[in-house]
């Protein structure tokens, strides 16, 4: 936790840009009536039946200091979709010596995904263009990309969406108007935050490490 909260006080730098990424599934749903549409004192009505028509994946990365976001949509979570999402983030900085990626420890989110989608020579320039930075079991709210895709949902995925080509389309105009007014993320849980609210967690790790090292 102290690692990822120091990395987010560094101060901006083109060179070393420090990118948020997470995903969550998208459920496709489609009405089975035609809802009635709002009026003047009433709200728009929609029926309480639908009909599914699969899932997707929204896959957002972040960069909360310069208020860029990249985002895709894929039929599965797989790691060639991770992989491809990988190489084309990192076509959106080529002036970047290094992109510090912040991501959960999941299955997919690791160089050997690379390996398994390109050949060995593209695998390892991606492998040495990301140094991946893992949140703790349990603490994905440590993740920025989480604040992103909140916003994401609530202002484009908050309704009943069909098909896949639709949500793509919303997610990304959405995207663009977001990139355009360059909205940043002010990260303001500190070091200083954590050891005073989770004093108690410090004092148990503490206490633990003695227990193990008298025994």
């Amino acid at each position: 936790m102290e690692h990822l909260l120091a990395l987010y006080r560094l101060p901006y730098n083109p060179a070393e840009s420090v990118v948020c990424f997470d995903e969550r599934p998208c459920f496709l749903i489609g009405e089975t009536l035609i809802p009635l549409p709002m009026t003047n004192g009433q709200v728009k009505r929609e029926h309480y039946e639908y009909e599914k028509f699969g899932s997707c994946v929204l896959m957002v990365a972040v960069e909360p200091l310069s208020g860029r976001r990249f985002v895709r949509v894929f039929r599965q979570r797989r790691k060639e979709d991770y992989a491809q999402f990988m190489k084309e983030l990192a076509l959106q900085y080529p002036g970047a010596e290094r992109i510090h990626l912040v991501q959960d420890n999941l299955n997919t989110h690791h160089a050997g995904s690379f390996y398994e989608q390109y050949d060995a020579e593209t695998a390892l320039a991606l492998e040495q263009v990301y140094q991946f930075h893992y949140t703790p079991k349990g603490a994905s709210w440590l993740n920025m990309a989480e604040i992103e895709l909140s916003a994401i949902t609530r202002q484009c995925l908050s309704r009943r969406i069909a098909s896949q080509a639709v949500l793509t389309d919303e997610v990304l105009a959405l995207a663009g108007e977001r990139n355009e007014k360059r909205i940043k993320i002010r990260w303001q849980f500190s070091v200083g935050t954590a050891r005073s609210k989770l004093n108690r967690h410090y004092r148990a790790a503490h206490e633990s490490n003695v227990k193990y090292q008298k025994t």
